[in-house]
């Protein structure tokens, strides 16, 4: 399963008092800003979940799976996220119980309660700005 936009706009509304409008037009503005920023080349960085940036890539040889012929692979933009030590640690800890020796996931075993240092530590960044 993902979450989709319309699952964000969602969680907003219920979960900061918005109107569901309001909800949708904030997210809608925060990917807008995101999506502009790293249009110019920019990096977006959020604190406690990751960073997103452009990254250029060269033309390369590359070779085609089925035939196995060579063949140029052209040079392009490419966004890249990275994620967070915070976020990693979050994840992992949340899920790490369900995979064994062989590295084969058990889904069958519920995840671990999360912690909420990933959000907490984005709240507690735009606290300290505001201060």
């Amino acid at each position: 399963m993902s979450l989709t936009k319309a699952d964000i706009v969602e969680r907003v509304y219920k979960e900061a008092g918005f109107s569901k409008k309001e909800a949708s037009d904030l997210v809608d503005l925060v990917f807008k800003i995101m999506k502009e920023t790293l249009a110019k080349g920019e990096k977006v960085k959020i604190s406690g979940f990751g960073n997103f940036s452009i990254r250029d890539k060269q033309t390369r040889t590359g070779r085609n799976p089925q035939t196995g012929s060579s063949m140029e692979i052209s040079a392009r933009r490419v966004l890249t996220f990275k994620p967070s030590q915070v976020l990693k640690e979050d994840v992992t800890s949340r899920y790490s119980h369900r995979i064994d020796n062989n590295g084969v996931e058990d889904k069958s075993i519920l995840p671990k309660e999360g912690s909420d240092r990933a959000i907490n530590s984005f709240i507690s960044n735009i606290e300290e700005r505001e201060a």
